[in-house]
C-alpha cells in the first residue's frame, strides 16, 4: 500500500487553540506532541513543535495524479504561538506544505497572527483559516446569547480577516472555517475542507539527502532516535549519513514513520531514524544529511526581499538574527545594489555594486533596484546554496505591536573559508560613492584656480592628483598639484573658465563657486585606491 505524507502547519497567536485542534484532528501522536513536556504542561502553552497525524483515503484528485497512492497521511505540525518562540515557528513553517492559520474567535488577528501570516506568505504556502473557540462567543453573549448574534459576529470577523489578508500574496480568496475544538462543533466540516484543499506536493528524491532534526532522544539497547522532516532526497536503512554537528558519520539502523517501521523514506516524510554510538545530548536539534553534503558557512550573500510590515530601518554594519532551518544565529549585514540594469539578477563579483548605508524602500520600489545583502555570521551555520534565510530583529520587546521579521532571501553565494575577508572579499567591486566639496581660494589665471577646504589637513592630497572635479557653474577640470603646506590644491581647466565664472572670482565672490570632487572607494579592497 502506497502512503503519501502531507505536512500541515498549525500557526497562530498564543492560546488560540492550535494544540487542541491538533488533538481533535489526529489519530496518532509522535513522541513530541500535544505539549507533553513538563514545562509546556506547567505553563499551559506550546513550547516546541508538536507532531501528530491522521491517515485518510487518498482523495480522488490525488489518485488522478498518481493512481498508486491509496492513502494520504496528514501530518499536523503544531507550532508554538508565543512571541519569544518565533525561531521555532520559523523552523516549523519551513517543513510544511500547507498552512492552517488559527484565529481566536473573540480576539481576531493579534501580533503573532500577523507574523505567522508573513512567514506563510514568504514561504508561499497554501492557506486555510480556521476561527476557533466559537463556543466562547455564545458564552460571551448575555450568558448564552443567540445564534443570530454569533453568526453576525463571525461574519464581521470573516470580513476583517479577508480585508487584512488582501494586502498579502494570499489575497482575499481563501477558505475560512468556524470550529470549536472543545465541543467538536464544525470539526467534521473543517476536516472535509482540509481534504478538499490537499494537493500532491513536488517531492525531489534525486537531490542529496537532507533532514531537519527537531528532537533527539535515546532508547536503551537500541541507540539514539533523531526525529524530523526530510527536506530533500531520500534515505534507506543501512545508508551512511553525516551528523555535521559532531563531524561524524553513522549508519541508519532503522526508520520509523509514526511508530510504523519502514525501510526507506523520502522528501516530505516525518520520520524517526535510529543511529548507534551517538549521544542524544550532542544534538538537541539540527540536521543530518548525505555524507559530505553540508559544510560550515561563515558568510553568505542573498538577494534581499523586504518584508513590507517591518517598519524599522535596515542599515549596513548592524546585526540581525538570521534563521535557516531550525537554527538562528546573529549576523552582521552589509547592503549594496546592482549598478547594471540587466536581465540576469544573479550576483557576479567581477561587476560593480554600490554600497548602501541604509535601505530606502520607496526609492527602491520606484527604481526597481536589485538589493543584495552580505551576511557575516557570528557563529558559522550549516546550509547549502539556495537555502532560505529569514532575517529578523528578535531583541524587540515581545509585547510591542510590530512585526519583527525584516527580510528574506535564498543563498546565492557562500564561503566555507573562515579567512574569507582576506581571501575572497577583496575581489568584490563593491564601492562607496564619495563626494568632497571645497571653495575657490583665489584665481591664478583664466585656466587655473587654487582651492581650499576640499581636503582636511591630515588628508594625503597626493592620492587625488589627476582626479576630475566639477565647479557648481558647470566647468570640468582636474587636480594638477598640491599647493602649500596645508590642505590646498591647484585645479587646471583645459579651456578658459566661463565669463560669468571669471567675473564672480575677479569680484572675490569665491563662496558662490563650489568645487565638487566625486569618486568611488572600494569597500573590501582599500589598496585599489580612489576610482572615478
Amino acid at each position: 500500500m502506497t502512503i503519501k505524507n502531507f505536512n500541515i502547519g498549525l500557526l497562530g497567536h498564543v492560546d488560540s487553540g492550535k494544540t487542541s485542534l491538533a488533538k481533535v484532528l489526529s489519530e496518532i501522536s509522535s513522541t513530541a506532541a500535544f505539549d507533553k513536556s513538563n514545562q509546556s504542561q506547567e505553563r499551559g502553552i506550546t513550547l516546541d513543535l508538536g507532531f501528530s497525524a491522521l491517515t485518510i483515503d487518498a482523495p480522488d484528485k490525488i489518485k488522478q495524479e498518481n493512481a498508486a497512492i491509496e492513502k494520504l497521511q496528514l501530518t499536523f505540525v503544531d507550532c508554538p504561538g508565543h512571541a519569544s518562540l518565533i525561531r521555532t515557528i520559523i523552523g516549523g513553517a519551513q517543513i510544511i506544505d500547507m498552512m492552517i492559520l488559527v484565529i481566536d474567535a473573540q480576539k481576531g488577528i493579534q501580533t503573532q497572527t500577523a507574523e505567522c501570516i508573513v512567514i506563510g506568505e514568504l514561504l508561499q504556502r497554501k492557506l486555510i483559516v480556521v476561527v476557533n473557540k466559537i463556543d466562547m462567543l455564545d458564552a460571551a453573549a448575555d450568558g448564552g446569547g443567540s445564534g443570530g448574534k454569533r453568526e453576525l459576529a463571525l461574519k464581521k470577523l470573516d470580513t476583517k480577516l479577508r480585508k487584512a489578508l488582501s494586502a498579502t500574496k494570499f489575497g482575499d480568496n481563501f477558505p475560512i472555517y468556524h470550529v470549536s475544538a472543545l465541543s467538536g462543533e464544525g470539526i467534521a466540516e473543517f476536516l472535509n475542507g482540509i481534504k478538499d484543499n490537499v494537493f500532491l506536493p513536488q517531492r525531489n528524491r534525486d537531490l542529496p539527502f537532507l533532514m531537519y532534526v527537531d528532537h533527539c532522544f535515546s532508547i536503551k539497547g537500541q541507540g539514539t532516535i533523531c526525529t524530523g522532516t526530510i527536506i530533500q532526497g531520500c534515505c534507506n536503512v543501512n545508508d551512511t549519513i553525516d551528523i555535521p554537528k559532531i563531524k561524524e558519520q553513522r549508519k541508519i539502523k532503522s526508520i520509523q514513520m509514526f511508530r510504523r517501521p519502514v525501510t526507506s523514506a523520502e522528501m516530505g516524510d516525518r520520520v524517526g531514524i535510529c543511529v548507534t554510538q551517538f549521544s542524544a545530548k550532542a544534538m538537541e536539534r539540527g540536521i543530518v544529511c548525505a555524507p559530505g553534503y553540508m559544510q560550515l558557512i561563515y558568510a553568505a550573500l542573498i538577494q534581499l526581499r523586504h518584508i513590507q510590515f517591518y517598519k524599522f530601518a535596515i542599515k549596513s554594519k548592524t546585526k540581525l538574527h538570521i534563521s535557516v532551518g531550525h537554527e538562528t544565529v546573529m549576523a552582521n549585514i552589509t547592503l549594496f545594489k546592482a549598478i547594471e540594469k540587466k536581465e540576469s539578477r544573479e550576483f557576479n563579483p567581477i561587476q560593480e555594486y554600490e554600497y548602501l548605508d541604509e535601505l530606502d524602500m520607496e526609492k527602491i520600489k520606484e527604481s526597481g533596484d536589485i538589493i543584495y545583502c552580505l551576511l557575516e555570521f557570528e557563529t558559522p551555520i550549516y546550509a547549502t546554496k539556495d537555502s532560505l534565510l529569514i532575517a529578523s530583529k528578535l531583541d524587540l520587546d515581545i509585547h510591542s505591536n510590530c512585526c519583527r521579521l525584516a527580510f528574506w532571501g535564498n543563498i546565492e553565494w557562500y564561503t566555507n573559508s573562515s579567512n574569507y575577508v582576506k581571501e575572497q572579499l577583496p575581489t568584490w567591486k563593491v564601492f562607496k560613492s564619495k563626494e568632497k566639496r571645497g571653495n575657490v581660494q583665489r584665481l591664478v589665471n583664466d585656466q587655473d584656480i587654487i582651492v581650499q577646504n576640499l581636503f582636511k589637513k591630515e588628508s594625503n592630497r597626493q592620492l587625488y592628483i589627476g582626479k576630475r572635479i566639477q565647479l557648481s557653474t558647470g566647468e570640468c577640470g582636474q587636480i594638477e598639484s598640491t599647493f602649500g603646506q596645508t590642505s590646498k590644491v591647484k585645479i587646471t581647466f583645459r579651456e578658459n573658465l566661463k565669463e560669468d565664472t571669471l567675473q564672480l572670482l575677479k569680484e572675490g565672490k569665491f563662496n558662490e563657486v563650489t568645487v565638487i570632487l566625486k569618486y568611488k572607494k572600494y569597500v573590501y579592497n582599500k589598496n585599489l585606491g580612489i576610482i572615478q
